[in-house]
């Protein structure tokens, strides 16, 4: 092992284009500013996520080299860089230094040499590829053997495994779950090595037996180092034990045991001593602990877990079952006009991020620049200054090192500040005025896009002078909006500004594709079909826009998160309705648990979770279930897949929730909710069309199941959590289980994803065994799959079905998206975090897009994703962070698979939109940075 040399990666990188290009003055020029740009941005990939646990193999470093290249387009280089690399293993394996009498030695941790068992590693790597399809252990140990040395340590050696196994998963992605199986032979030496009392060593096998042994040592270290709850030592441990599945220890691929091992499990000092079925044990364990029947909750909650049928949120993981149980997921608050207020803001976000938790704040309430301040009798500098604090109280607060701090701000469309609200991440301008690390998201009323859609005016108040609109939605909000106007009409409103609605529209749709913010979320109909009306307002959505619950200045709502895996509840005849029930009826238990044993860190959260007890039950690998029944996702049948499946989650969900009810007692804001006057989210989409009278509300409202006996169920039993769904993103979690995220398209085929555990080759197994079945996978298709960045669209002898069906996210009009959104949301009584994709974005599409969303009854969208539209400029290196930004490069490019046609932009009624239409189709995006998220940004993990 060396230490790492950027200079070798620049001398690999000429060689190449030298073989290629020539050696000629002008050639040699460009060569040389090339290489320098290609060799930044491979350091740049490789020490982002380095340390001291994750060394770098020397393969690794070249797959990316290669990967560089390709997406570079600089094809011809990349076949002359293959061949330099494969001359350079050949002078390695040469080179290899001679062995102490023919015996390699491996350094224990106190220094000492032994000689290298090579039966032992022969015997890990044959249990680690038992069983798995197309796997072998010749060519792992035959790569390991290459990368040994004498002295070599005992952790190099188990790293030299692994990294063996990662370099085949690019023709094999099976060998994903092998490298999983090697990772986890080096926690268990890691964890048994560390534990007084337990074996210093175990294979798989030897481990099955020595779980339940492990277990109490374990439990017992963790509980003397205060990391976990001594209560947990108060369960009957031989009944607990006698649970643990350790076969599901096999069941994980790479990146998400990797991921487990870099920030889930317990450990002392860098030291990882806690097993995967240790950990999800102490989970249950931790989400039992009140439960009459201890023992029995636990082993069902762990069955669940243990299975990937249902995953906690990563707050629940995190702490579950320790010392500091904050189990909650997402902070909404609001903040009031005054310095007391502000101040107290800023501290209540560092206690709620300092333990894992994502925050949405409302700050609609702080008056705006240019208002009068009575106190000091001077003016205002606007709410942009204190959203800078906010930022940099996000940034400091890191969660522990676990994650970055995270907060997204909320202003409404009516705010005098909102134009510089608009621009706080751009790169450019008053640095002062900027916050660079916080998400934001516009607040709209139905109001503005009517006058959007009339190409009429729209007011920008303060809300000082107009406070009750901050408290107003729907038809209320309308009319008090209209009065303001009148008002200032007579001179009675000193602080306000009018411009065409479609002007600032035009604006927020060019911030959004430029800096990838502000988001667009909907206030009324999040308002509109709140169970919760009757004790409040909702002022904002969270850090991923998938909660909509009431805050005020006293209230700090909470939710409290976990996803149910769509893959694990499909078979190929479609979705298994009794084992969904299962799962949801005991995850909804869980998250109910989670309320009572909460670490609250400030009062107004506790007060807020104990009173209404939200819970948000979400959904994940949506596209995995998609495939497993062949549905392409831009397609009618998995717009009605979402609506059926969505159908029964609710419906098993609230029903939980109503039994828990007839257990435990409701919540104690049910009587006045929707709920308790029989309105379930379904019947909700009538006060929202109502509300909308002439604009055109095209919802489908159809169902399949017997509604009618739930409203009677709730009514008679009341509800025990005031609500009960919110799909989230899954970021983290959907690794673990090894499925795409929430609800998302897939974002390629073959592709480097990257977060905070580093970078690793992603494959679709789905399309891997499509085309295993069809003799179509080889070394070739591996090959056009880098060529095509993981699009099967110009891949000739891929048959057209399997290209409608593996079509990447921005193959696919994103109205399709949209289209099995609107099914799901019918059905939610909070919303879903949801994307959009837009290969080629202009004005136009992203104003048909948004107001398609709003048609369509959605109550928020999340991120805008862009790419570039070329092979040949696809990134580069912009600003000072460092990072690899997606930017526009001109027309043409990778060609596209044609799904069925999307369906078509609603047209809304004259009375509703005179014609012509403003169109918002002169931005010119080709010429902005970009800067819609990065699809592989490893910092947007947000709430799970």
């Amino acid at each position: 092992m060396s230490a790492f040399d950027a200079n070798k990666i620049s001398v690999a990188l000429a060689k190449a284009f030298l073989a290629v290009e020539g050696d000629g003055a002008a050639a040699s020029s460009r060569i040389h500013h090339v290489v320098g740009e290609l060799t930044t941005q491979v350091e740049a990939s490789l020490l982002r996520h380095a340390s001291a646990e994750a060394a770098l193999h020397i393969e690794q470093i070249q797959d990316l080299v290669e990967l560089t290249l390709m997406r570079g387009g600089h094809h011809k280089v990349a076949r002359a860089y293959v061949l330099y690399r494969e001359e350079r293993a050949k002078a390695r394996e040469a080179a290899q230094p001679a062995k102490r009498d023919g015996v390699i030695h491996v350094k224990d941790s106190d220094g000492t040499l032994q000689p290298l068992d090579w039966d032992r590693v022969a015997h890990v790597v044959g249990e680690a590829v038992a069983g798995i399809d197309d796997t072998s252990a010749e060519p792992v140990l035959a790569e390991a053997r290459r990368n040994l040395y004498d002295g070599i340590s005992s952790d190099e050696l188990a790293l030299a495994q692994i990294m063996a196994a990662r370099t085949l998963v690019e023709q094999e992605p099976n060998y994903s779950y092998v490298s999983a199986r090697l990772l986890l032979d080096k926690l268990r030496g890691e964890a048994l090595s560390y534990l007084a009392g337990a074996p210093r060593q175990a294979s798989h096998d030897e481990m099955s037996a020595a779980y339940p042994t492990y277990f109490r040592t374990y439990l017992a270290r963790a509980i003397e180092l205060e990391l976990v709850d001594p209560e947990l030592a108060t369960f009957d441990l031989d009944r607990i034990t006698a649970a643990i599945r350790a076969e599901r220890d096999l069941d994980f691929g790479f990146l998400g045991l990797q991921t487990l091992y870099d920030r889930y499990f317990l450990h002392h000092e860098g030291t990882r001593f806690e097993l995967p079925q240790a950990f999800f044990l102490r989970v249950a364990m931790g989400l039992a602990v009140r439960e009459d029947d201890r023992e029995a909750r636990a082993i069902e909650f762990y069955e669940l877990l243990s299975s990937f049928h249902f995953m906690a949120s990563t707050p629940t993981l995190f702490n579950s079952g320790t010392t500091r149980a904050q189990l909650s997921s997402c902070f909404l608050t609001t903040v009031s006009d005054d310095l007391d207020s502000i101040f107290q803001a800023y501290k209540n976000n560092a206690l709620l991020a300092k333990y894992s938790g994502g925050l949405g704040n409302d700050w609609t309430p702080v008056r705006g620049l240019g208002a009068h301040i009575k106190g000091t009798n001077g003016r205002s500098q606007g709410v942009v200054p204190f959203l800078k604090i906010a930022n940099d109280t996000a940034v400091a607060v890191n969660q522990g090192g676990k994650r970055k701090g995270a907060a997204c701000a909320y202003l409404e469309t009516w705010h005098i500040d909102v134009e510089e609200f608009l621009d706080l991440r751009k790169n450019t301008g008053d640095d002062r005025r900027r916050t660079h690390d916080m998400n934001t998201a516009n607040w709209v009323p139905d109001e503005f896009l009517r006058r959007v859609e009339a190409d009429a005016e729209w007011t920008l108040f303060s809300p000082d002078e107009t406070p009750d609109l901050h408290e107003l939605y729907g038809t209320a909000f309308a009319e008090r909006y209209r009065a303001y106007e009148a008002a200032a009409d007579r001179g009675e409103i000193k602080v306000f500004r009018r411009l065409r609605a479609v002007e600032l529209w035009r604006r927020m749709l060019t911030m959004l594709f430029e800096t990838g913010h502000p988001w667009i979320t909907f206030k009324d109909p999040c308002n509109l079909r709140s169970p919760q009306q009757h004790v409040g307002v909702v002022h904002s959505s969270n850090l991923c826009t998938e909660i909509t619950l009431n805050t005020s200045a006293d209230e700090v709502a909470v939710c409290n998160l976990g996803s149910v895996n769509l893959l694990k509840h499909v078979t190929k005849d479609g979705l298994d309705t009794e084992r969904l029930e299962r799962t949801v009826t005991t995850a909804v238990r869980m998250l109910d648990n989670v309320i009572d044993i909460n670490f609250y860190t400030i009062p107004e959260a506790r007060r807020s979770n104990l009173r209404h007890r939200p819970v948000g039950l979400g959904l994940m690998g949506y596209q995995d279930a998609l495939f497993e029944l062949g549905l392409p996702l831009a397609s009618d049948a998995a717009v009605e897949f979402a609506d059926r499946s969505m159908e029964h989650l609710a419906y098993y969900a609230i029903a939980a929730s109503s039994d828990l009810a007839a257990e435990r007692g409701t919540y104690a804001t049910f009587e006045g909710s929707l709920w308790s006057k029989g309105i379930l989210p379904i019947d909700s989409l009538k006060l929202l069309a109502e509300a909308r009278r002439g604009d055109r509300l095209d919802v489908d409202t159809s169902s399949t199941l017997d509604w009618e006996t739930l409203r009677q169920r709730v009514r008679t039993n009341g509800m025990r959590n005031s609500n009960v769904m919110a799909i989230a993103p899954t970021a983290t979690i959907s690794n673990i289980c090894g499925v795409g995220q929430s609800i998302e398209p897939l974002f390629q085929n073959l592709y480097v994803k990257s977060n905070m555990s580093g970078d690793f080759t992603v494959i679709n197994p789905h399309l891997v065994r499509s085309l295993k079945e069809r003799g179509l996978w080889d070394e070739v298709m591996v090959s056009d799959l880098k060529y095509f960045d993981g699009s099967l669209g110009e891949i000739d002898r891929v048959p057209e079905d399997l290209k409608r069906l593996y079509a990447t996210a921005f193959e696919i009009e994103s109205r399709w998206l949209v289209d099995a959104a609107s099914r799901r949301q019918k059905w939610l009584d909070q919303a879903q975090s949801l994307n959009l994709y837009i290969a080629s974005p202009s004005g136009r599409k992203l104003d048909e897009l948004y107001r398609y969303a709003w048609h369509k009854g959605l109550k928020t969208t999340y991120y805008l994703r862009a790419r570039s539209a070329t092979h040949v400029e696809k990134s580069t290196l912009r600003g000072t962070d460092g990072k690899l930004t997606s930017v526009p490069a001109g027309t043409g490019g990778t060609g596209t698979v044609t799904p069925a046609a999307p369906p078509a932009v609603p047209s809304v009624a004259p009375s509703a939109r005179p014609e012509p239409m403003p169109r918002v189709d002169d931005v010119d995006f080709v010429a902005t940075d970009g800067a819609a998220c990065r699809i592989d940004d490893p910092d947007c993990e947000a709430c799970q």
